[in-house]
C-alpha cells in the first residue's frame, strides 16, 4: 500500500470523525429550519459543545492517560467507557434542545445519537463495528430525510469513510459495511418514527 494511500485514508479518516458530523449536519439545521435567531444559535451551540466539543475533549483527556492506545482506537474494550460517557453528554444537549423547542427534525436526529450509541456500546461487548461508518450514514439518513433521495448524491462520502477506515487497518469490509448499514437504517427508521410522534397533536 503506497504512502499517498494511507496519507489521503488518514485525512478522509481525521476529517470525518463522527463529531464532524455533528457539526455539519445541525449547523445546516439549525440554519435552514430554525426561524428563531436564539434556536439557531442554540442548536449550533448544543452540537458544538455536547456533540463535538465535549466528546474530543474527552478522547484527549483518554490519549493523555493511557486509556486509549492510539488515535484510532483500534482496540475494541477501549471504545467502551467514552461511548458510555458520550451518551451522558448528547443527553445533556437532549434536554438543552427540548427546553429551546428546536425543530422536530433537528431533536429526532439528536435522539437518535443517544439510542445509536447506547447500541453501539452492546455491540462493541462482541464486536468493533466502525463508529465512523455509523456516524457518517447516520447523518447521510438525516440529510435523506430532510432533503429527500437527493441527498444520496452524497453517499460517495460515507464509502470514502469506509474505504479510510479499512485502509488504516482499523476496521475490516464487514464492521464497515455493518457500520453503514446500521448507522443508515437505524437513524432513517427512528428519525420517520420520532417525527411521527411529535407531529402528533397534543390536547
Amino acid at each position: 500500500m503506497s504512502r499517498t494511500t494511507i496519507k489521503l485514508a488518514r485525512i478522509f479518516s481525521t476529517i470525518f470523525v463522527p463529531p464532524s458530523f455533528t457539526i455539519l449536519i445541525f449547523t445546516f439545521f439549525a440554519i435552514n429550519l430554525e426561524v428563531l435567531p436564539e434556536r439557531k444559535y442554540t442548536t449550533i451551540a448544543t452540537a458544538f459543545t455536547f456533540g463535538f466539543g465535549f466528546i474530543i475533549m474527552l478522547f484527549l483527556y483518554l490519549r493523555k492517560r493511557q486509556m486509549i492506545g492510539d488515535e484510532d482506537a483500534t482496540v475494541k474494550d477501549e471504545r467502551t467507557f467514552p461511548y458510555m460517557v458520550s451518551v451522558l453528554f448528547y443527553m445533556m444537549g437532549f434536554y438543552v434542545l427540548v427546553k429551546s423547542q428546536v425543530n422536530p427534525i433537528t431533536l429526532s436526529f439528536w435522539i437518535c445519537y443517544i439510542t445509536n450509541t447506547i447500541i453501539v456500546v452492546l455491540i462493541n461487548k462482541f464486536w468493533k463495528i466502525s463508529a465512523h461508518s455509523i456516524g457518517a450514514a447516520g447523518a447521510l439518513a438525516a440529510m435523506t430525510i430532510y432533503i429527500g433521495y437527493d441527498a444520496l448524491y452524497l453517499s460517495p462520502i460515507v464509502f470514502l469513510v469506509g474505504w479510510s477506515r479499512i485502509k488504516l487497518r482499523c476496521h475490516d469490509i464487514l464492521q464497515v459495511t455493518a457500520g453503514i448499514l446500521f448507522g443508515f437504517f437505524s437513524t432513517y427508521l427512528q428519525m420517520n418514527y420520532y417525527l411521527s410522534l411529535l407531529s402528533k397533536p397534543t390536547f
